[in-house]
């Protein structure tokens, strides 16, 4: 099966309408982490299959939650889930930061070929970067616990914003040790077509 074939029936599983255009520039995007992958080593997967199914779909499947104007992805390692969703919504400002350098390079070079006007990368600890404006939402694939996650953020939230933290297995341990002031707004069972994987998004609000 070929690339463009495999993530346009990942698409289409997932009920998404996506322009030839923006697909073209997932399927870009996907060469471009498997070319750096082989110096930089990005990410484990190594496989163009793999990496349309583990990294874009599974990224995809954040994309009908993003109803904001400004959002911020934390720990974002190759720009994912926060590249896919700026392909995938032009309008839709996106920050992007991470501590690791070579990341950070990577995801500058990757919004700068595929013509990513609405993408900043930032090198930074999260908990020290002071961003100009707060952010409707702020997303994390995998980054740290939930209790974590908030306490370094916090300042970053829009008064009315929400935390969108895409998890494995649902995680019942770390929502019990959330710190006070926040609540569980709406658990979503998310289904990645092709992955047998158990798949959460967490949205956390201010009380």
């Amino acid at each position: 099966m070929s690339a463009a074939h495999r993530l346009d029936e990942r698409i289409a599983a997932l009920g998404l309408d996506l322009s030839r255009e923006t697909c073209d520039k997932l399927l870009a995007y996907v060469a471009l982490i498997l070319k750096w992958n082989k110096v930089y080593n990005l990410t484990a997967i190594r496989d163009e299959a793999q990496a349309i199914d583990l990294h874009i779909a599974d990224s995809l499947t954040l994309l009908p939650h993003v109803d904001v104007a400004r959002l911020a992805d934390i720990g974002a390692g190759a720009g994912l889930p926060g590249l896919v969703l700026a392909i995938c919504r032009p309008q839709l400002q996106v920050e992007l930061v991470d501590t690791v350098d070579k990341k950070c390079v990577f995801m500058r070079q990757a919004a700068g070929q595929l013509g990513l006007a609405n993408v900043k990368v930032h090198h930074t600890r999260v908990e020290k970067w002071q961003p100009e404006a707060p952010f409707d939402a702020i997303t994390s694939r995998a980054f740290a616990e939930l209790a974590d996650f908030i306490a370094w953020t916090e300042h970053l939230l829009a008064p009315q914003g929400k935390w969108l933290a895409m998890k494995g297995v649902y995680p019942s341990d770390e929502i019990s040790r959330l710190p006070g002031g926040v609540r569980v707004a709406e658990s979503i069972p998310l289904t990645v077509p092709g992955v047998d994987v158990e798949r959460h998004l967490i949205v956390i609000r201010r009380d």
